[in-house]
């Protein structure tokens, strides 16, 4: 039977639009138990942006805890209630576009919303004040300690010890980034929603190196994003391993929208305000684009479909990387923050092993050996 879940959520303005916040909480439907609490001020916006921000933290911060739960969405603002349920019109740009994020994290048949009265939701809410009051002096919102880890709780388990030896199914993900683009070198903006470019010369180098490498192993099943340079890395694999690709939409690089192609300092010249925005939340899609939130939305119910759909098997996933570093976020069970705390190279190889039950351990990151072994 599917977990029941609980979304509260609120965001706030002083001003409106003025220095703006939201605060989200995911609660156990059943037990009442607080999973987790999410809040961040978001610079100057309106309140009903702050609330759609809101939202969008607390499903995602929900779906991670449970990507095929029932979710009760509780909220005090009647227009988000009702845009998100569809008895309203969205007519302002930017609660469009947030509200078509909302609709993309978690399944949404599974999603019900409904309106409750504004002190019935003092707890969203005052987390969304502590978010701006932290931004007053400088600081980020600090969780509250006893959320994630209770202060009665029970010594959590190591649950490694004894599966390496048990001799249950394990299904092993190869997880490689695609070679290098003529962007690459660059450090240009290029994801899924650009000009698609191809590898460069020294792409194909970097693939032809780690496809030898990776299949000193055998290798099961091969997967690859539908993008040009995550195909033809794949092909080098192919060739090797005697396998065809299967295209996975939802391995696709983030959409970067208007930055698609742009340097990082163009960007910074261009549009500086958004950029700094988005740099400091991973819920802030970019314009026209995606966030960090929403590609892992789609990534992690990605991952774990292939593992159930390939138990004990090793399957190599060629992808990018934003893509890798989520799947390597969320075995790791980190907070979303974490990947911009490490780097992955072009051809980098990592590997994951999953469980049957859904433990799964991080065996590699960003191994470039093969390449380092080698000159052109």
């Amino acid at each position: 039977m599917s977990r029941s879940l609980v979304v509260t959520a609120d965001g706030g303005s002083r001003g409106n639009p003025g220095p703006a916040g939201f605060g989200a909480v995911v609660i156990d439907a059943k037990t009442g138990e607080v999973l987790k609490e999410v809040a961040e001020s978001i610079g100057v916006a309106t309140n009903n942006v702050a609330e759609y921000r809101g939202l969008v933290a607390g499903l995602t911060a929900a779906h991670a805890i449970d990507p095929e739960a029932h979710i009760e969405v509780r909220m005090d603002s009647k227009l988000v209630v009702e845009q998100m349920s569809g008895r309203w019109q969205i007519k302002h740009p930017d609660m469009r576009e947030l509200a078509k994020l909302a609709r993309t994290i978690h399944p949404y048949e599974l999603i019900k919303f409904i309106w409750i009265p504004r002190e019935q939701n003092s707890h969203a809410d005052r987390l969304a004040n502590e978010a701006l009051d932290a931004a007053e002096q400088g600081q980020a919102w600090q969780g509250s300690p006893n959320v994630d880890v209770p202060a009665d709780a029970a010594p959590k388990k190591n649950q490694l010890v004894g599966r390496l030896t048990s001799g249950a199914p394990v299904t092993t993900l190869i997880l490689i980034r695609h070679g290098e683009t003529h962007l690459t070198p660059e450090r240009r903006f290029s994801g899924s929603g650009g000009t698609n470019p191809g590898l460069s010369e020294h792409g194909e180098w970097q693939a032809a190196h780690m496809a030898k490498a990776v299949c000193v192993r055998e290798i099961d099943v091969l997967y690859t994003s539908p993008l040009l340079r995550a195909k033809q890395t794949a092909a080098h694999i192919e060739q090797h391993a005697k396998l065809k690709a299967i295209v996975e939409d939802d391995f696709t690089e983030l959409n970067f929208g208007e930055w698609e192609g742009l340097s990082f300092a163009e960007v910074k010249e261009q549009d500086g305000a958004r950029l700094d925005r988005w740099l400091a939340s991973t819920s802030l899609p970019t314009p026209g684009g995606e966030s960090h939130d929403q590609v892992s939305a789609r990534v992690i119910p990605a991952m774990h479909r292939v593992a159930k759909k390939h138990v004990g098997k090793t399957v190599a996933i060629v992808a990018h990387v934003t893509p890798i570093k989520q799947m390597l976020r969320q075995t790791l069970g980190a907070p979303m923050e974490i990947i911009h705390r490490f780097d992955l190279h072009p051809c980098g190889v990592s590997v994951v092993s999953i469980w049957e039950d859904g433990f799964a351990l991080v065996r590699a990151m960003n191994d470039t050996s093969h390449l380092a072994t080698h000159s052109e």
